[in-house]
């Protein structure tokens, strides 16, 4: 029987991939390294997540880019002591932009909020040593777009920015985000596109997202592929947003895709960000968490990305 389109692309993935087992297996002695991002965790204070990724073997975090205001958000030395006493460290800070610090506005007040919240996110990525910062070039939950001017304004308002990235020794990673929650920017070809636009080497990378690749991209493997270094943090939940192994997402050429890229890396990280089924994960931000239900959540993610991961490597042939 003839293979569907999708097998097919898995197939030249799977065949690329054993043929880098055989010619450089000195490229598998690191294995992908995991992180975490917390937003989706809600009010749970910073030192019960530290404890948690620390007993599943999770040493990095994504931050939620909680500085919304001077007064607000996480206060360096504390979160740097906390995370030091579990042995976690800071991999990036997740930008959150929304309505009100819209890089794409078409008021100018709305854009400066932007940039500043950028700056202390900055800060706080600085002061923790966070490799990078996640950029959403438009307001995430807003799918309508305001104009044809979107694209350009956003890019031109970034590039403000840029030098602050360079200072901060942060790199800027554009993430694409499916049609149902923004109005542009929507896979890996438009950030490509969008960076280009930028034109700044403080914004050079991407972050993607798995969940949003299964809406955009015809082939996640492949979508992973086209990155290749530009991608610094990966986004990953199963295919219904749950943990991993609950859905129907094929990790195991997800894994494929990475090793071929050379994403074992330091520097580069796959961040668990299954923030359940549904449109609209957002108020979970800001929710009261159910301790036992992330406490299995984090365990079973990173159970299962292990064990296929260890698959995948000690396989002899692609199947």
């Amino acid at each position: 029987m003839e293979l569907q389109l999708f097998e097919q692309k898995n197939y030249t993935i799977g065949k690329a991939f054993t043929a880098l087992k055989k010619t450089s297996p000195e490229s598998f002695t690191i294995t992908l390294e995991l992180s975490w991002s917390n937003w989706g965790f809600g009010l749970e204070p910073l030192s019960v997540t530290a404890e948690r990724l620390s007993k599943n073997s999770v040493h990095y975090i994504e931050l939620h880019g909680n500085r919304y205001g001077a007064d607000l958000g996480y206060k360096a030395a504390e979160a740097r002591k906390i995370l030091d006493d579990h042995g976690i460290r800071t991999a990036g800070i997740c930008g959150m932009f929304s309505p009100d610090n819209d890089l794409s506005s078409n008021r100018g007040v709305i854009r400066q909020n932007a940039l500043d919240y950028i700056r202390r996110q900055l800060d706080l990525g600085h002061d923790l040593r966070a490799g990078y910062m996640l950029i959403v070039p438009g307001a995430v939950g807003r799918p309508q777009k305001i104009d044809d001017s979107e694209f350009q304004r956003s890019a031109e308002t970034l590039r403000i920015v840029g030098d602050d990235f360079i200072k901060a020794g942060i790199m800027g990673a554009v993430e694409p985000i499916r049609s149902a929650e923004v109005s542009f920017c929507h896979t890996v070809q438009d950030a490509l596109k969008y960076i280009e636009e930028v034109n700044h080497p403080g914004i050079r990378h991407i972050n993607g997202d798995v969940y949003h690749m299964q809406s955009e991209e015809s082939h996640i493997g492949e979508a992973v592929v086209s990155c290749g270094g530009k991608l610094v943090n990966l986004h990953l939940a199963d295919s219904n947003r749950r943990a991993l192994g609950e859905g129907s997402l094929d990790v195991d050429t997800l894994i494929k895709a990475l090793y071929l890229i050379k994403y074992n890396r330091v520097g580069c990280f796959v961040t668990p960000e299954p923030l359940g089924p549904g449109g609209d994960p957002y108020p979970a931000m800001f929710g009261k968490p159910d301790t036992v239900m992330l406490d299995t959540l984090v365990s079973t993610t990173v159970s299962y990305f292990r064990s296929r991961e260890k698959a995948v490597i000690e396989t002899e042939s692609e199947r």
